[in-house]
């Protein structure tokens, strides 16, 4: 499926957590996970509250299939294939509303539960056309945290088996009650996989964002779960909060640990516009009003969080019932396989990231980005999704425009006739090197046995 460059030196590039450049650079590859990969995985198509009535509707884009989720009268979601079964024709845009699916060809008509209701002199076919060839063809759906996922293969396994490992550590955050702030989606010039794969490590965090050395100990680690992966920053060795100066700037740390959150809280809050909630935000103020200069950075958090909760509370978002150990369980980013990503440790503010390729081009994709908050009930903003053929069309905040000048040098880059394939990290880099062991033994399943590497 893909093929190792000739003048690999096997000492180096054919051990573990080594990845070809032909998985982001080779037409075969891409064309191997269009028929291996993509028809085959469960895969985040929307979030719930995108459908939340009767009628609303989503075309989520994959590669060369375009697939309608929508909310049926009877409550249900229901996903069908975006193709009319007469000549072809897709059938709806990006999203809206309907009371039925019209073709805008020849005006045969489908019930909101893929039934036909309609086909313009039916009578000229005889009889020799039956209901269920020409009902819309309908996809696997399933939901988990207000995420719903969509899946080709009628013979897929369940997504709670799917997702096992993620249910369990995040299932407690109550994802399904949260909200978008704001939803971006972009034309990016790079493989879908460059684009993720940015989001789903902290080993570039020192280099690409040095802001966070001046306030956060940037060391991470990252584990394999399955297909999936996460990191997280491993507790410090004396028992400090990572809230403090990064031990690669050789500078002294001042005992007061408010400085550091307040300094984390601002960069999240003003730069990125997620994670840290502007309620949130607003309540991380009362550090310098009710927690003493100098007080145990283990104080200075429990009181960020009691101050968090109650501003929640207050607010009438309401909070899970999830304590300190479990936050630290579910880690800090978990890469969903294939293309999901989310940052959640904040709890009531989620950053979400989803890559997939635009069309077979294996140098460009659509990244969506996600800011959700746990609003109130009613308090939640109206949905507003933005489109943009160039990321420089909006200002994303200094950390994502970081991130961004980086990702489009990689796809260039690895281009090169001297780089031959990516030595991951093995300690914090796990999630990408997994990300492909995963990826080559999936489509290897799906091509009934054969070789992917």
């Amino acid at each position: 499926m893909s093929r190792e460059p000739d003048d690999l030196d096997p000492k180096v590039y054919r051990r573990e957590g080594v990845v070809d450049k032909a998985h982001y650079l080779g037409q075969a590859f891409a064309d191997a996970e269009a028929a291996y990969l993509w028809p085959r995985v469960w895969q985040v198509a929307c979030r719930e509250e995108e459908i939340p009535a009767a009628g609303n509707y989503i075309a989520y884009d994959i590669v060369d299939d375009s697939i309608i989720v929508t909310r049926g009268q009877d409550g249900e979601i229901r996903a069908f294939h975006n193709v009319c079964p007469h000549r072809g024709r897709r059938l709806v845009g990006r999203s809206g509303t309907a009371r039925e699916f019209v073709c805008g060809y020849h005006g045969w008509r489908w019930n909101l539960d893929g039934s036909n209701s309609k086909v313009v002199d039916r009578h000229d076919w005889q009889g020799c056309i039956s209901d269920e060839e020409i009902g819309l063809q309908a996809v696997k759906v399933a939901t988990w945290g207000g995420f719903v996922f969509i899946n080709m293969d009628a013979d897929c396994e369940p997504l709670e088996t799917f997702l096992a490992p993620v249910i369990e550590r995040c299932d407690g955050f109550e994802f399904e009650n949260l909200r978008f702030r704001w939803y971006r989606s972009v034309e990016f010039p790079t493989n879908w996989k460059v684009m993720l794969e940015g989001f789903t490590e902290a080993y570039h965090v020192q280099q690409t964002h040095p802001q966070f050395l001046e306030f956060l100990e940037d060391y991470s680690n990252s584990g394999a779960f399955g297909p999936h992966s996460a990191f997280w920053y491993p507790p410090l060795p004396d028992g400090r909060s990572r809230f403090t100066v990064s031990s690669r700037l050789s500078k002294p740390a001042d005992p007061d640990t408010r400085k550091y959150v307040l300094a984390y809280q601002k960069e999240m809050h003003e730069e990125l516009g997620a994670m840290v909630t502007p309620r949130t935000y607003e309540a991380a103020q009362r550090l310098l009003t009710e927690v003493p200069d100098g007080a145990p950075s283990g104080e200075v958090l429990a009181k960020l969080r009691e101050f968090q909760i109650a501003a929640a509370v207050e607010d009438g978002a309401g909070w899970p019932k999830i304590d300190a150990e479990y936050i630290m369980r579910s880690f800090q980013d978990w890469h969903v396989f294939p293309n999901l990503v989310y940052l959640h440790s904040s709890v009531d503010g989620v950053l979400c990231y989803r890559a997939r390729p635009n069309g077979r081009d294996p140098d460009k994709c659509i990244f969506d980005v996600w800011s959700l908050v746990r609003y109130a009930p009613g308090k939640e903003p109206r949905l507003k999704r933005e489109y943009y053929s160039d990321y420089r069309e909006v200002k994303w905040g200094r950390v994502l425009e970081q991130d961004f000048a980086n990702l489009k040098e990689v796809q260039r880059g690895m281009k090169s006739r001297a780089f031959k394939g990516a030595l991951t990290n093995p300690v914090q880099e796990k999630a990408v090197s997994n990300f492909h062991r995963a990826l080559r033994e999936f489509m290897s399943e799906g091509e009934g046995g054969g070789s992917c590497a």
